[in-house]
């Protein structure tokens, strides 16, 4: 199948690709790596009437540290990630998750600015980067605001982001040295979208965990502050302390009533926990 017909358009200047954004009253798209957008054209699931890309545009491929966190640009590469093209201030946690994704031509040229605002539940940057505390900044020609990602994604293919407005960068907070982290994710096949995602960032020398629970049909299930998963508290034994009791009820909550699926989410994030404290 083929896309519907469209008007194209690539630009190197961000605010021209946010005039044509904002000019086509929605219905103008922006396409960079276009690895979640070129699918849904051919099917036709989206029919814009203009394509505005923005792959050439130089100042949202930076990669800089600033203070104690790690700001992307909205054009940052997996790969540039996986391959250790950017500082890691995640200690190899970002790394890992980046060397996961799809498979490595995707990797090449799917951006991490292009997956967060895909909003799609199954993707790994939604909930690993939720674990990790990450933010964002979205900017539009009326200027520029900043939200946590468990804000930005309000459901599955859903997000904050308002017309005529684009994510321009990815903050990401260093982790501590005392930190641990652990990701797991269940798919059918080595490259698929995951049926479920664990994600774990536990500090027992603060006494502090950050719990996700990603790839279901609604915005991830974080939970910031995750003692409840651990007996109320948490301390270096906290792999033993894991209660799947509270993990499934969390489930509950969110509305998966399916008893099979709920028993594998609890298991992809028992084993993002085993992880974080190997």
């Amino acid at each position: 199948m083929k896309p519907a017909p469209f008007a194209y358009e690539r630009t190197r200047d961000l605010n021209a690709a946010l005039s044509m954004l904002a000019a086509g009253s929605g219905s103008a798209k922006i396409i960079a790596g276009g690895q979640s957008l070129g699918p849904m054209l051919n099917l036709r699931l989206v029919q814009p009437e203009l394509i505005v890309d923005i792959s050439g545009i130089a100042e949202l491929k930076r990669a800089e540290v600033s203070g104690n966190e790690l700001v992307l640009g909205a054009l940052v590469t997996h790969a540039d990630i996986e391959d250790g093209r950017i500082a890691d201030v995640t200690r190899g946690a970002m790394r890992a998750v980046a060397a996961n994704i799809a498979y490595r031509a995707v990797r090449n040229r799917g951006t991490i600015g292009g997956s967060l605002s895909h909003a799609d539940p199954a993707a790994d940057w939604i909930s690993a980067l939720s674990a990790l505390g990450a933010r964002l900044t979205l900017r539009s020609l009326s200027g520029t605001r900043a939200m946590a990602i468990e804000a930005f994604v309000t459901g599955a293919l859903e997000s904050a982001l308002h017309a005529g407005e684009i994510v321009e960068a990815i903050h990401v907070p260093a982790r501590a040295a005392s930190a641990h982290w652990g990701y797991a994710k269940s798919c059918r096949k080595t490259g698929e979208f995951a049926h479920a995602i664990g994600a774990a960032l536990i500090d027992p020398a603060a006494g502090s965990a950050r719990i996700v629970i990603g790839a279901i049909d609604a915005a991830p299930i974080v939970v910031s502050d995750a003692a409840e998963l651990f007996g109320g508290r948490i301390t270096a034994d906290y792999k033993q302390r894991f209660d799947v009791r509270v993990a499934d009820a969390l489930l509950v909550k969110a509305g998966i009533d399916d008893t099979a699926q709920r028993h594998i989410h609890v298991g992809v994030l028992r084993r993002a926990v085993q992880e974080a404290a190997a």
